[in-house]
């Protein structure tokens, strides 16, 4: 029988890991590489949400593979990355507050028990203690670079499944964007050059749909330059794939990311 959360104390634990962490802190680019998917932990208070192990280890946790590839792109491109700490299904680091999918009880058809009949002070821990960390570490970091005179480009990591319910998604990886084209499509165009990937230009999802909160609270909303890259999943589930693909992505976005010319605020 799962035990009963005690909400009466901190949501977060001393053997609990931080609520967000920081690659690559010192490096030179002003670029912030971004994962708000990046793991599948649940602090040990929640006792799994009443999920198994199986479960956790899917996509409806987190971004699979999206953190492996946020680590190298932080590494070959010199820029730090900002990694979420815990499950989306705590509460989703990508998410407005008040949006529907922020703290779900279902995903994907599977029940997430512990979500069910949340009282206030529950989602204020988990507001508290995941989600504005984490949301405070991508504004510390942009604050950081401002002081030094940089207006940085953010670039948002996440991964997608092959299939949608019984349909296939053809794409190996998709560049999500709103209005800004900075990097966005000379990022598509340098993708397709490859000739070997089918890219996507805001699929399988939309960069205009705005139910995300991490790119469009720090870039879009600031005139920050941004792109969001969506991987399929099945091309990054090993440190080999999410090696092969960090490596060509950061060799697509290496030449946009030199022009001087690309780190201001600019409305579109």
């Amino acid at each position: 029988m799962n035990q009963v959360p005690d909400r009466t104390t901190n949501l977060l634990g001393p053997d609990d890991p931080p609520a967000v962490s920081i690659i690559n802190p010192d490096a030179a680019a002003p670029v912030i590489v971004v994962c708000d998917h990046a793991s599948n932990t649940i602090p040990a208070s929640l006792d799994r949400l009443g999920l198994s192990e199986r479960d956790l280890a899917t996509h409806i946790a987190h971004d699979i593979g999206a953190a492996r590839v946020a680590r190298q792109l932080s590494r070959l491109l010199d820029a730090p990355a900002v990694m979420s700490g815990y499950s989306r299904l705590v509460i989703d680091c990508n998410r407005r507050l008040d949006h529907e999918s922020s703290i779900v009880t279902r995903s994907d058809g599977i029940v997430i028990s512990g979500n069910r009949d949340l009282d206030a002070k529950e989602v204020s821990r988990r507001t508290a203690e995941i989600f504005w960390p984490y949301q405070r570490r991508i504004g510390d970091g942009i604050t950081g670079f401002a002081q030094r005179g940089n207006k940085p480009a953010i670039i948002s990591v996440h991964t997608f499944t092959a299939m949608f319910g019984s349909v296939p998604r053809p794409w190996h990886v998709g560049v999500l964007w709103d209005r800004d084209p900075r990097i966005a499509v000379p990022l598509i165009e340098a993708l397709r050059a490859t000739g070997t990937l089918e890219v996507g230009d805001n699929q399988p999802y939309s960069g205009r749909q705005h139910f995300g909160y991490s790119i469009e609270t720090h870039a879009t909303e600031t005139g920050l330059p941004n792109a969001l890259i969506e991987i399929r999943e099945d091309m990054v589930d090993d440190e080999a794939g999410a090696g092969l693909m960090a490596d060509i992505v950061a060799r697509a976005l290496e030449p946009i990311l030199a022009d001087p010319t690309l780190y201001r605020s600019e409305r579109f």
